[in-house]
């Protein structure tokens, strides 16, 4: 509850500015007509079963998270659960289940962690804590701003995971206050909606929508997130510092 005590303020901003330069940059788009002859097929029961394995996943998430509980095991189990329940009802193999799994994003994901630990033995980790608390101590507002900007644009140059984990590890070891906390996650959750390359989520939806036809370029995502996650990121801020003052 403190979290979101701290974060409706900042989240509710976040989300409806980025639908309401959503809304514009595709205004053209959602007035074209769609075609009434169109079959839209009813979601099968398999379908409904993922979503609610979604749902059950999301609950467990945050079940595990309040009682402090890491996330990667719940993670794995609600999802193979999900998967076991799925392929029993259709009698199918997983093969075919694991042919989809995006296996080049695993070598990307432990490159990224490689990453952070190069940085921390080379001394980075400890340079940017002395100048993080530095500069908590003589303005906290500026600070904030600041910090959830940069780690921002951070994320989009090495991806939001490891600018996530060298971002935590920085903010625990400065120990600034709640607010530059905060204003750090918020970089790292928005930062990414700049590029493509921002998260590993967006390049795996991005493997996704290929896989059925559809693509979206490098460019076309940069115009709409240099547009969309610098608003969304500043009212975010804003609406951070806005709820501490009170």
């Amino acid at each position: 509850m403190q979290w979101v005590g701290r974060f409706i303020l900042p989240s509710s901003l976040a989300v409806v500015a980025t639908y309401v330069v959503l809304r514009f940059l595709c205004r053209r788009d959602l007035r074209a007509r769609v075609a009434e002859d169109v079959d839209i097929p009813a979601l099968s029961t398999s379908g409904r079963l993922v979503a609610l394995g979604i749902a059950s996943s999301a609950a467990i998430l945050l079940g595990a998270s309040a009682f402090k509980i890491a996330l990667g095991l719940p993670t794995l189990v609600a999802a193979l659960a999900v998967l076991v329940v799925i392929l029993t009802r259709k009698r199918e193999s997983p093969r075919e289940v694991l042919a989809d799994v995006s296996w080049s994003v695993l070598p990307l994901v432990a490159g990224l962690f490689v990453l952070v630990e190069g940085l921390q033995r080379a001394g980075a980790i400890g340079a940017l804590t002395g100048l993080l608390h530095a500069a908590a101590a003589t303005s906290v507002t500026a600070t904030a701003l600041a910090a959830g900007a940069v780690v921002a644009v951070a994320s989009n140059l090495m991806n939001n995971l490891p600018a996530g984990l060298i971002a935590g590890l920085v903010v625990g070891d400065a120990n600034v206050t709640p607010v530059v906390q905060s204003a750090v996650a918020i970089g790292v959750d928005l930062g990414p909606n700049l590029s493509v390359t921002g998260s590993l989520a967006t390049i795996l939806w991005l493997l996704a929508i290929r896989r059925e036809g559809e693509d979206v370029s490098a460019w076309q995502f940069l115009r709409v997130g240099a547009v969309a996650m610098p608003v969304a990121l500043v009212l975010a801020l804003l609406g951070l510092l806005a709820q501490a003052s009170v």
